[in-house]
């Protein structure tokens, strides 16, 4: 696991063969470790993967998986780094990335720095729970937090919906809050999935109440036994993983489903250019980049209208949309796409040029704009 100081393989490639006389604007961009699983970090690596025009972006890891006194040290190994990056006067703009709860203060605290060395901030909101966090604050720890989250120049969501909480409940500009939503990367060709008899479902993400797995479950062994026998099931992610285990034994469905654990970008791919449909049944979201990916693999896709994803899914257009914890209507709305492949063909190729306008290119040239603009 890497927490030092990391930076965008491009920068040093830049100035070996493009010297110029004007200094690259120097972006610090703090958030949980590069390694870490999980979206957030998605959209960090993507973001690192691209070269910028006048821009030199640096990671600092503020957060990683592992114990209290692991992520303590994480912590405040960063503040050191982030700090003497200040006092040196290696930093033009700060990019920083937001959940919820710890994350929430650990960001506040970081805001205050870079404001103190009079450093321009960018936060980027990820959190799909915030709203529950910030509504259960007491009203000095909301005004404590809407006041330092509007001292930024730009504060990044997900969505409309999330635009229009910020605005509203923390009392920030709308000026100053951008929507960008996840990028992705599109492959280059999809399968023909029009061949064979057995259809494919796939899930990935923290396994557990949150993102529906459990109601997943529940649903599939709803479905006929016959629907079932030529169909397979594959959740993919960590979290209540023995549970969910225990869960399908108990339904009578262990046969059919299986359980790889967390899995690389790799083997996502793998995993989705040979699936059928994507399913992520969540009751809270952002935006996932796990619906994006499924998209840009032509994959339709069963979900809730939560968080922001009411807005990249039209409901029997690109996808499916049920309400969260409705499991008669996730095992119906599945076994249509099972058994109607045209129709699974169709929402997917759909799918895909939802997507296509989220490319990583796009998403840089935004994110340029904003490095760029920023006082």
């Amino acid at each position: 696991m890497r927490v030092s100081t990391q930076q965008a393989p491009c920068n040093a490639l830049r100035r070996a063969i493009a010297p110029t006389t004007r200094s690259p604007k120097r972006v610090v961009m703090l958030g949980p470790s590069l390694e870490q699983q999980g979206g957030m970090a998605s959209v960090e690596n993507l973001i690192m993967e691209q070269c910028y025009d006048g821009v030199s972006v640096r990671h600092i890891s503020e957060h990683d998986e592992g114990s209290a006194l692991h992520r303590i040290k994480v912590y405040f190994r960063a503040l050191l780094q982030f700090a003497g990056l200040l006092l040196a006067q290696k930093v033009d703009v700060v990019h920083i990335h937001l959940s919820e709860r710890g994350s929430a203060w650990r960001t506040a605290l970081l805001i205050l720095l870079a404001v103190l060395f009079q450093k321009p901030v960018i936060t980027h909101a990820h959190g799909c729970e915030f709203h529950l966090f910030y509504d259960n604050l007491p009203r000095l720890a909301q005004r404590v937090l809407s006041l330092v989250f509007r001292q930024c120049a730009y504060f990044i969501v997900l969505s409309e919906s999330w635009r229009d909480y910020y605005v509203k409940r923390c009392g920030l500009s709308a000026s100053r809050v951008v929507v960008m939503l996840n990028p992705v990367q599109l492959p280059e060709t999809v399968p023909n999935r029009t061949k064979g008899d057995r259809v494919r479902l796939v899930f990935l993400g923290r396994i557990g109440e949150r993102k529906g797995a459990f109601d997943l479950l529940e649903a599939f062994a709803r479905m006929p036994e016959e629907v079932r026998d030529r169909t397979s099931l594959t959740l993919a992610g960590d979290g209540a993983v023995a549970e969910a285990r225990q869960l399908a034994q108990r339904l009578g469905i262990g046969e059919q489903v299986t359980f790889p654990g967390w899995i690389n970008r790799a083997q996502r791919d793998q995993l989705l250019a040979h699936a059928h449909v994507f399913v992520l049944p969540s009751y809270n979201e952002g935006l996932p980049m796990a619906i994006l990916e499924a998209m840009s693999w032509a994959l339709p896709v069963v979900t809730t209208p939560v968080g922001g994803i009411g807005e990249i899914i039209t409901s029997n257009d690109t996808g499916i949309l049920i309400q969260p914890g409705d499991v008669t209507q996730l095992s119906d709305r599945l076994q249509q796409l099972i058994e109607n492949p045209s129709l699974r063909q169709q929402m997917g190729d759909r799918a895909r040029q939802r997507v296509a306008p989220l490319s990583t290119q796009n998403y840089r040239t935004q994110l340029q704009t904003l490095y760029t603009t920023a006082r």
